[in-house]
Formats: C-alpha cells, sequence, structure tokens
C-alpha cells in the first residue's frame, strides 16, 4: 500500500491532475461558430478625388474587395488597394463597422515612407451607390502628412 499524500505534495499533485483535465476538455470543445456577416458590404471599384496638403490635388482608383471569412455581424474586413496615376499603388486593408471603416494603405516602395490610416464614412447617394470621405495621416511622409479624399462607386 502506498502512503498517503499530504500538504504540498497533495496540494501540486491535484494542482497538475486538473491542468491536465481542463486542458484535454478545452483541447476537445469546439471553437465558436462566428455570426454571420450582417453589415453592408462596401466592396467595389471607387473613382476618387483628393486633396494631399504635400503633393496637392490628385485622382485615384479605390478598390474595396470584402473578406466573408473574417466578416462577422456588422464588422467587415476588406481589402484595400488605391492606385494613384503617378505616384501608384497604395495596398493595406480596411476594417469596417457598419459604414465606417479604418483604412490602412502603403505605397508599393518602401523608401517613400509613404504610408498611413485613413477613417472613411460611407454612405449611398441618389443613384444607390456607395460614396465614401475619407481623412488620412502619413505619420513618416516628408516629414508627416494629411490628406482628404472622396470617392463615388462606379
Amino acid at each position: 500500500m502506498r502512503p498517503l499524500r499530504t500538504g504540498r505534495v497533495w496540494l501540486a499533485t491535484v494542482t497538475v491532475q486538473m491542468c491536465l483535465l481542463a486542458s484535454a476538455s478545452a483541447a476537445a470543445t469546439p471553437a465558436p461558430t462566428p455570426a454571420p456577416f450582417t453589415g453592408p458590404d462596401l466592396s467595389g471599384v471607387y473613382d476618387c478625388t483628393g486633396q494631399d496638403h504635400h503633393e496637392g490635388p490628385y485622382t485615384a482608383t479605390a478598390t474595396l474587395r470584402l473578406v466573408p471569412a473574417q466578416s462577422t455581424g456588422r464588422f467587415g474586413a476588406y481589402l484595400f488597394t488605391l492606385d494613384v496615376p503617378g505616384y501608384g499603388s497604395y495596398p493595406g486593408h480596411a476594417s469596417a463597422r457598419g459604414t465606417q471603416a479604418a483604412i490602412y494603405f502603403a505605397l508599393t516602395d518602401p523608401s517613400t515612407k509613404d504610408f498611413g490610416t485613413g477613417i472613411a464614412d460611407f454612405k449611398k447617394n441618389a443613384k444607390g451607390k456607395w460614396t465614401f470621405d475619407k481623412h488620412y495621416f502619413e505619420p513618416e511622409f516628408k516629414g508627416g502628412n494629411v490628406g482628404d479624399e472622396h470617392c463615388v462607386q462606379r
């Protein structure tokens, strides 16, 4: 017959057994299924006009593409690209809550430090097309920069 464990040894043994049991049951429990996406789908190609503090007025084409596997409830996940003639392509991503989105973008040439984050408000125009107004901040481009864009879905 084995001697009875008492005190610290008993407590350590029980603690280890409980941790093993908790780990085993947690591993067997499947992750909850995310809620289906119920927010507006802001996907599309948009024609944009902008005003950059350093570069002045510009035109661009923005493309938003919903990522369904990462979108849940009223929260939408998007891939984003802004193509600016004469400057280049700015791929990024966006996270939306309803009709507001935070958008990250970065010029494909990292040496320019032309990257930033914007906040956009979406609404439908009289023709039923999505539009958005975005204000952005670029912390390292030419010592810091801001700008605004207005975009209309094609």
